[in-house]
């Protein structure tokens, strides 16, 4: 979001050398870098609020999941730690049930719809559709590896093989989603017991409304049932306490039913190994490959998992044997969020078909240190902007640009176009009408009432709201490696047209009048303040003083309408759209 302009007048006041050090630190220390940040790793790992129709589970909150993330991020919790929290927090023993809700990252995943008036063979096909997409997306997410393309031949190009693959898919199928409470266990038990209860209660008022003949005491008897209903309710703590979206320890069997009928089986705390499929068929299997990790990053021989799914195992594997590649690939990601390019330009896709770094020494480097420090992504995020590269101005330079046009040399700062998010944060900040409250359940982004961060905007994972799809939010259903800006003519119709860019003219130019009266060019200047960061020009001050008091008429005093028009106008610039 843009600086105040008391944020801006206070830095650039300060002459301390320390001063542009103790901003970043100001900057990281905020609760809204959690927020800022967050938003990067829940499009790598396909978060939504609202899963597919027959994946959503009575009482659980996704975004449980996505406000573990931004506390985490706040926190500082190292990197290894918040990874293995996100595959195995029910295993690792500093854990509480809070912590619960970081199994998001398995229990969102997509899930595929599970006909069971079909043959078996086909849900076995649905099932190892699941298992390829959760490995894309931990392969792409932590290892910066395409091991999806081992399902049914060995990696025509890197060094993974089928049986990684299905060493990694035993991992996948030895799990289950399923919800899990945040409170302590004993609260835990008796919310649950209390649901049951209404659960039971809820069933008889069904069916007595239903009965036919009506009692003769239905009315009694339905007064009767709601107000056990209420009392268990109001009596019993934490009784609407959400559930995480979580997993358990459990694998699924897909048998057959009858005639070309199927049946799901789940046994809980059972692993098991998956046998290599022919050509990624199920029905046509082979060998059962041990659950274990990728060969060629382990130390000698394939690590194979003892522990139940393996789930703690492979956080432990991934930064422990491979290591060097994770620090790798989050490096590269951060790196790219800063300067707008990667140092490598295949985020997901560190093998032999994606892009060589860029400055190779300097991934090396910042990776090494990364891991020496513990992890930290407040660390890295220091590195990078007190840097000399990220202080440049981004102006450009006739002589460099010759030479190096793409400033893959960065011999400037880059221009960085924000992203939906921001850019609507942005407006809100602008117009005073933000509201900053932090975490919580999501609201839809077209309702007129909305003015939390867009962070919190409802993201539904088969449809997405009309200002997410049109500005380049990732698709929810797979792993997204990196937005792709596009620019489209049904971006400016949104600009001209939404009622999101109305309210927010009104509320700017309801703000810049209340704050000057009577001054239509300080109010103008007011503008400039709060949406750029900066003074107008002259120029621009008699532009809009020719715009705003010819239309006002002859009192001199601009409309409503008028204001609400040039307000347009500055909120749809490029110059609110950009960082430069």
């Amino acid at each position: 979001m843009p600086p105040t302009p008391d944020e801006v007048a206070a830095f650039l006041t300060d002459d301390s050398p320390d001063a542009y050090p103790r901003l970043v630190e100001r900057l990281l220390a905020s609760p809204h870098y959690g927020e800022r940040w967050g938003r990067y790793w829940l499009d790598l790992v396909r978060y939504c609020d609202v899963p597919e129709s027959w994946a959503v589970t009575e009482g659980a909150a996704a975004w449980l999941y996505r406000d573990w993330v931004v506390a985490a991020i706040n926190e500082d919790m190292p990197y290894d730690r918040f990874v293995a929290r996100q595959l195995a927090a029910d295993q690792l023993p500093e854990c509480g049930p809070e912590d619960a809700a970081a199994l998001g990252l398995l229990g969102l995943s997509p899930t595929y719809w599970k006909e069971l008036k079909l043959a078996p063979g086909v849900i076995q096909t649905v099932v190892a559709e699941e298992w390829e997409e959760r490995i894309n997306t931990l392969g792409g997410t932590l290892l910066g590896l395409t091991v999806a393309c081992a399902r049914c031949h060995d990696h025509k190009f890197d060094p993974i093989g089928t049986r990684d693959y299905y060493a990694l898919a035993g991992v996948l199928a030895s799990v289950r989603q399923t919800p899990r409470s945040i409170l302590p266990a004993e609260q835990a038990a008796v919310a649950a017991a209390a649901r049951e209860q209404v659960k039971a209660l809820q069933a008889e008022l069904d069916k007595l409304a239903t009965a036919q003949p009506p009692p003769e005491d239905a009315a009694a008897q339905t007064e009767t049932l709601r107000a056990k209903i209420d009392e268990i309710k109001r009596a019993t703590p934490c009784y609407d306490s959400p559930l995480a979206y979580a997993v358990e320890e459990a694998s699924l069997h897909v048998l057959p039913d009858g005639d070309s009928r199927t049946k799901l089986d789940y046994r809980i705390g059972e692993p098991q190994d998956v046998a290599m499929q022919v050509r990624g068929n199920p029905l046509h299997a082979g060998e059962a490959v041990p659950r274990g990790f990728l060969e060629v990053l382990s130390p000698g021989e394939r690590r194979t998992f003892q522990q139940g799914s393996g789930r703690l195992e492979l956080a432990e594997a991934i930064f422990n044997d491979a290591a060097p590649l994770a620090a790798r690939v989050i490096v590269n990601r951060v790196w790219r969020h800063h300067f707008g390019r990667g140092l490598v330009e295949t985020p997901s896709n560190f093998g032999v078909q994606g892009d060589r770094p860029s400055h190779p020494e300097l991934l090396d480097d910042l990776s090494s240190r990364f891991i020496a420090a513990g992890w930290s992504l407040k660390w890295l995020h220091r590195q990078m902007v007190l840097s000399a590269a990220y202080q440049q101005t981004s102006a450009a330079d006739p002589t460099k640009a010759a030479i190096d046009p793409d400033n893959q040399l960065l011999w400037r700062g880059p221009r960085r176009r924000l992203e939906v998010e921001p850019w609507r944060d942005s407006m809100l900040a602008a117009a005073g009408t933000l509201d900053l409250a932090l975490g919580g359940p999501s609201q839809e982004l077209s309702d007129a009432g909305n003015r939390r961060r867009t962070l919190y905007g409802t993201v539904r994972r088969r449809e997405l709201a009309d200002l997410l799809r049109l500005y380049d939010f990732p698709d929810p259903t797979g792993h997204s490696p990196a937005r792709l800006p596009t620019t489209t003519p049904l971006q400016q119709l949104l600009v001209l047209n939404s009622e999101l860019i109305a309210r927010q003219a009104i509320a700017l130019s309801d703000r810049v009048r209340s704050e000057y009266p009577g001054d239509t060019a300080a109010q103008v200047a007011r503008a400039y303040e709060l949406l750029y960061a900066r003074p107008p020009t002259e120029g621009q001050i008699a532009l809009a003083l020719e715009f705003l008091v010819e239309t006002a008429g002859a009192d001199a005093i601009p409309s409503d309408e008028a204001w609400q028009e040039y307000a347009e106008v500055l909120l749809g610039s490029n110059e609110l759209m950009f960082v430069d």
